[in-house]
């Protein structure tokens, strides 16, 4: 019998679901959610019920059949460091989001949404692949300060299974290889894969400017910035994260738009393009040096890696490393399916949350 999966991504404003039967997409949706809507919640975990309904609702517009679904799989948010992989979502789990230790963030209601669908009908619920898995050894978690510590904070979903994908079409499996993964989106990070851990990563916020990120910036300048009355500290995250690098630049963080303009003439926006590019190449370049061995690949995802401009950019600097190879596109809610997929079929087992 043929395995129903229902994959489940919550953002800020908007809740994506899927439905796959195996490997094969039956249907996949982005619910919208407006600021009207959304304003008289507080923390991500109280939208529980809202977000439940109207993922159900859209189910029966798509004439589901609940009763055949297999399990129900969530995005993993931002929990305390976890192993990479699939878990069970428990009471111990649930714990944890509706606590303060948690970091608040809409991700964290993918583990409660898939719960909450999952638990009535009998099935499993799981998450796959957190935000926050980490698998870094001791060496790549020493910092200058010792009072901070580096754990991973990478597009983990989206490039472990491009490895994956990148192994299987190879004939082989994911922990042979070792591979720099670029995600290129909204955020960019640049994790090193070696035999199947991230090992060292580079974060949205420690490397390249992105469409809406500001990247890695000299640290006496953040001081300066926050400490000079100008600005609230709710102001100072946005310029950094969600208003900074092209968008702060250019006044759009839409790449068809810049290159048209480019396309155009305009040198500016030239400039800044080719510069993103030049940083992306650049972290690529910062952490090959953490492998043990012969890099085979160089893989470049995420919706930017559609690009042809910005893909040459990076290429023509980073092919003598190792062969570039792209999967353009986010990828999350095949990936979402595939681990729960996996676990379905005995290939990995789900750990318990403790």
């Amino acid at each position: 019998m043929p395995y129903r999966i229902l994959s489940i991504n919550p953002g800020s404003t908007s809740t994506k679901i899927a439905l796959y039967e195996d490997e094969k997409e039956l249907y996949s949706v982005n619910i919208e959610h407006s600021m009207d809507e959304l304003k008289g919640y507080g923390k991500a975990a109280e939208q529980l019920d809202f977000r439940t309904k109207a993922v159900l609702s859209e189910m029966k517009k798509q004439n589901t059949d609940l009763s055949k679904l297999s399990a129900v799989v969530g995005r993993g948010g931002m929990f305390p460091p976890v192993s990479a992989g699939g878990y069970l979502v428990n009471e111990n789990m649930k714990r944890m989001i509706y606590g303060d230790k948690v970091v608040d963030h809409a991700s964290n209601l993918g583990a409660l949404i898939a719960a909450s669908i999952a638990e009535p009908l009998g099935i499993p619920a799981y998450i796959y692949d957190a935000v926050s898995s980490d698998e870094f050894c001791d060496l790549a978690r020493v910092t200058g300060m010792p009072e901070f510590t580096r754990r991973n904070f990478s597009h983990v979903l989206n490039t472990k299974a491009m490895g994956r994908k990148y192994a299987k079409e190879r004939g082989g499996s994911y922990s042979d290889y070792n591979l720099i993964i670029a995600h290129l989106g909204g955020g960019i990070s640049i994790s090193a894969h070696q035999k199947g851990r991230i090992v060292d990563s580079i974060s949205d916020d420690g490397g390249p400017f992105s469409p809406e990120r500001s990247g890695s910036l000299p640290l006496n300048f953040i001081v300066e910035l926050c400490y000079s009355g100008k600005f609230t500290k709710g102001e100072v995250l946005r310029k950094i994260r969600g208003g900074g690098g092209l968008k702060a630049h250019l006044g759009t963080a839409n790449c068809r738009e810049i290159e048209e303009r480019i396309a155009a003439g305009d040198e500016h926006a030239n400039l800044i393009y080719e510069a993103m590019g030049y940083q992306i190449a650049k972290g690529i370049g910062n952490i090959c040096t953490v492998f043990d061995g012969p890099i085979d690949a160089i893989i470049l995802t995420g919706g930017v890696a559609y690009s042809k401009m910005i893909i040459e950019m990076v290429t023509k600097r980073v092919d003598f490393i190792a062969p570039v190879v792209l999967y353009p596109g986010e990828n999350e809610m095949e990936s979402l399916t595939l681990g729960a997929l996996r676990i379905l079929r005995g290939e990995e087992t789900a750990k318990e949350y403790i």
